[in-house]
């Protein structure tokens, strides 16, 4: 091929790729001073967390009782520093469309609003260290191959899928944008396991083994709930607008009440109830309402 060709067709490439309707829906675009999303920043910002929630097992590992505030305020200051640039990451991605005078004034408000979030959310750590802590002792007491609360801290990729989820539902609970999504998905991509950060999940929680875990966005799930790997909490269909959009927002994923247990590769779809007690067994698809104390298992031919 003629090497003048070569500059033809990275010349098209060039003009195609820059039609405004070529990247429509595509193009965020940046507002000057402020800030953008950063998977390495929220990843840093992940551990912190970790680190202050359970000590000694992630962040330093030379940590003492007598060393615990210490080491807690050190963590604490760099994480609210970090918080506070990505939540404004996140809210600006509300304003990339305003004009620049008005995106100016808006980007103030916006600052001190991530300033309140980072400090309203580093306020509710401790809540979130009581509830990970029943997660933990669900995961042991749930799991004969355990054989301490640290092992299931240091290697149960349901851990840090549910610490993420956990972290993530706050942010998302305290008005934070994109974020929480990013951090959940940070663990999906780690764990194989996928927990929207809209669900709502209870104490006691656990996931054994894990992967290819579905929860979605609008799931309730009540206290001392087990999943097994493959299981998903799924939306069977959702109603469009007249202009044939998808009607988003709507409640569209399984409730699951207390105490129920899902096995391998079932798959529960719909704004169903699966009631207290229940047992779903493994390999099955469920569409209608469950109720208290059943046992749903495939049927023998």
């Amino acid at each position: 091929m003629d090497p003048n060709q070569y500059k033809v067709m990275l010349t098209q490439a060039v003009d195609d790729l820059s039609e405004s309707e070529s990247y429509k829906g595509l193009f965020h675009r940046h507002v000057d001073d402020t800030p953008i999303p950063s998977w390495t920043t929220l990843h840093e910002i992940v551990e912190l967390t970790r680190s202050i929630l359970f000590p000694g097992y992630y962040g330093p590992s030379t940590i003492y009782s007598h060393t615990m505030k210490y080491h807690i305020g050190v963590e604490v200051e760099r994480l609210y520093s970090l918080l506070q640039q990505q939540i404004l990451a996140g809210l600006c991605f509300s304003i990339e469309n305003e004009g620049p005078d008005t995106a100016s004034s808006l980007l103030s408000a916006q600052r001190q609003k991530a300033s309140e979030i980072a400090a309203q959310f580093i306020s509710q750590l401790p809540h979130i260290r009581r509830i990970l802590a029943t997660d933990v002792e669900a995961a042991y007491n749930g799991d004969p191959a355990a054989h301490s609360f640290g092992e299931v801290i240091s290697c149960y990729p349901a851990i840090r899928a549910i610490s993420n989820y956990r972290i993530a539902h706050l942010l998302l609970t305290l008005g934070v944008p994109l974020i929480p999504r990013i951090i959940t998905e940070m663990a999906h991509s780690e764990t194989g396991i996928d927990i929207h950060p809209g669900a709502q999940i209870g104490s006691y929680f656990t996931i054994d083994h894990g992967t290819g875990v579905v929860i979605g966005e609008t799931c309730i799930i009540g206290n001392n709930v087990k999943l097994y790997q493959g299981v998903t909490l799924g939306a069977k269909s959702f109603p469009l607008d007249e202009q044939g959009n998808p009607v988003k927002g709507i409640p569209r994923h399984p409730i699951l009440e207390d105490d129920v247990i899902i096995y391998s590769n079932a798959t529960i779809l719909g704004r169903i109830t699966i009631g207290r007690g229940a047992t779903i067994g493994g390999n099955i698809w469920v569409t209608t309402d469950v109720p208290s104390g059943q046992r749903i298992v495939q049927r023998r031919e």
